[in-house]
């Protein structure tokens, strides 16, 4: 740790032009308003206590609300020790601090944790009651961002590396260090005797981010001195060009979309590389993390080219992509329901289903929906498909295959498997989506119950005809 004056209020001061503190405030010009509610990211290391250092003396004149959050993610045996000097730095500094311990699977030797680390993070920050969560990311870290993603093979908008400013849902995510370099940093930090922790594994160079860092950037700059300024400017081409290719996607996309799916004849009609940029495109607005070209590749040939009638399914890790009426959707990848799911009705107005993913509502009416006396002549159930059912909504039309109704229907493949069937006893009642059996209808004026089957809304059917059928 640092020698310096963690346990001493700052001294606020007002930052000399051109230095650290000075760019960090010209970008929030920029960005915050007065009065807005800044959470600093703490770490508790050097970059993140200069952050915070530069808000608090900034604060005052802005009238910025200033807080902060640490995220201890539980896989350094240190994570108490810089818990509990984030704590003490805050009070010193007179900003509440939020401490927020997460659950991190760690793999072999950190393999994936750096991932997984990320995101648990950011769900903290998004809890934040903040306008702007202010994260300490330096113009090294922006280099050794571009660099590992050129190694493994990032597309344009990858090699954009990390933004300036960016909103990720309700989280406004800014980085006032962006422009400056980790050796300015430092400078700061020894002038104004801060204390910060340091991360032993930031110097395990067995992670490929610690390898740049610490063996190649150092063998670079004798040679390239500018290497930071010219490769930050190239990360900035390339997030303009991605900016370009987005526009290029949203002219590609209109008329092509059919309500929150991808309709398939417009990509069937465009150039190989403008498809590829328009299926990233939707993906991305989906907020899915973007699969290799591999991956990317099969379900554009699958969509386009795969015959009418055959079930295109790509899984994308956390979704999958189903094309189905014409179009591309994307599903959240569940585990599939156990086939013999059974549950029993024994009268409740509501009935949740949650290995399902839905609600059962049974509405008290007359002379509509189900012939409630009939319905409870024998045990009611609700059970899975299992195969040649048979149904007849419709006195006028003979009875037919579940199968062959849920196609004409257009119930979409994804929900065939989750929709529970309604028995009476040996009897199916109804089905969500096709209707109740025409010798469960009551008469009019009879007690009855209109049944209604909601699904979450991560499973809402996607497009005009799923949702009129279900």
């Amino acid at each position: 740790m640092a020698k310096g004056s963690a346990n001493k209020p700052s001294v606020v001061v007002v930052p000399a032009p051109g230095d650290l503190a000075r760019v960090a405030e010209r970008t929030l010009e920029a960005l915050v308003k007065t009065g807005d509610r800044l959470c600093v990211g703490l770490s508790g290391g050097i970059d993140s206590m200069v952050l915070l250092d530069v808000i608090v003396a900034l604060a005052p004149r802005r009238r910025w609300r200033v807080s902060a959050i640490h995220v201890n993610h539980q896989l350094s045996p240190n994570a108490p020790v810089w818990a509990a000097f984030c704590r003490r730095a805050c009070r010193a500094h007179g900003v509440p601090l939020r401490v927020v311990k997460v659950e991190v699977t760690r793999g072999e030797r950190g393999k994936g944790s750096e991932a997984a680390a990320r995101a648990a993070r950011y769900d903290a920050y998004r809890a934040c009651r903040a306008d702007h969560m202010l994260l300490a990311h330096n113009q090294d870290d922006q280099v050794e961002t571009l660099l590992l993603r050129l190694l493994r093979g990032a597309g344009v908008k990858g090699l954009a590396a990390m933004p300036l400013a960016r909103a990720d849902g309700d989280l406004h995510v800014v980085r006032p260090l962006l422009d400056v370099s980790r050796r300015e940093i430092e400078r700061y930090a020894r002038r104004r005797k801060l204390e910060w922790v340091d991360d032993e594994s930031n110097a395990d160079t067995y992670f490929l981010r610690n390898f740049l860092r610490g063996e190649i950037l150092p063998r670079i700059e004798p040679r390239v001195p500018g290497y930071r300024a010219t490769l930050t400017r190239a990360a900035a081409h390339f997030a303009e060009a991605a900016a370009l290719l987005d526009e290029m996607a949203l002219l590609d996309a209109q008329g092509g979309m059919q309500g929150d799916a991808l309709g398939v004849d417009g990509l069937r009609r465009l150039p190989a590389a403008r498809a590829r940029n328009l299926l990233r495109h939707f993906l991305a607005n989906k907020g899915i993390s973007m699969p290799d070209k591999r991956t990317l590749d099969e379900a554009l040939r699958q969509a386009i080219s795969a015959k009418q009638d055959a079930r295109v399914r790509i899984n994308l890790g956390s979704h999958t992509l189903h094309r189905f009426d014409g179009a591309l959707h994307l599903v959240p990848a569940l585990d599939a329901p156990d086939p013999g799911f059974s549950a029993t009705w024994e009268g409740e107005r509501s009935l949740r289903i949650v290995a399902l993913g839905a609600t059962l509502k049974m509405v008290l009416s007359r002379g509509t929906g189900i012939d409630l006396e009939r319905l409870r002549e024998l045990p009611v159930t609700l059970r899975l498909r299992r195969g040649g059912e048979r149904l007849r909504p419709d006195a006028a039309r003979p009875r037919r295959q579940v199968k062959d109704l849920f196609q004409e229907q257009g119930v979409p493949p994804w929900l065939r498997e989750r929709i529970p069937f309604l028995w009476s006893g040996r009897h199916l009642v109804w089905v969500p989506g096709l209707g109740v059996d025409q010798r469960y209808h009551p008469l009019e004026g009879a007690r009855s119950v209109v049944p209604r089957w909601q699904w979450d809304s991560v499973l809402a059917p996607a497009g005009n005809k799923a949702r009129k059928a279900l």
